[in-house]
């Protein structure tokens, strides 16, 4: 066996280790991906829940918040007067 057949051989094992090495990280790549996907899933679900929430509650608090802002001018007006008599 000359040089150029051995460093064939030595190139050759190389090759075939840095491909089973990529096949192996394309399947921890393609199983990284799917765990994204799901996250991003339930992530979004979370997301339109709180959404959801919020438009609730602001349907709610917006009109109490305007009866409360009328009151405190209606005080402020009657005190006004009050004062005035």
């Amino acid at each position: 066996m000359d040089a150029m057949q051995i460093l064939v051989i030595i190139l050759s094992i190389f090759l075939a280790m840095f491909l089973i090495l990529a096949i192996v990280l394309l399947i921890q790549l393609i199983r990284v991906t799917k765990q994204i996907r799901m996250i991003v899933a339930t992530t979004q679900s979370a997301v339109e829940r709180v959404n959801n929430f919020a438009v609730s509650a602001g349907k709610f608090v917006s009109p109490a918040l305007l009866a409360k802002f009328v009151s405190e001018q209606i005080g402020k007006y009657k005190k006004s007067k009050e004062r005035e008599d």
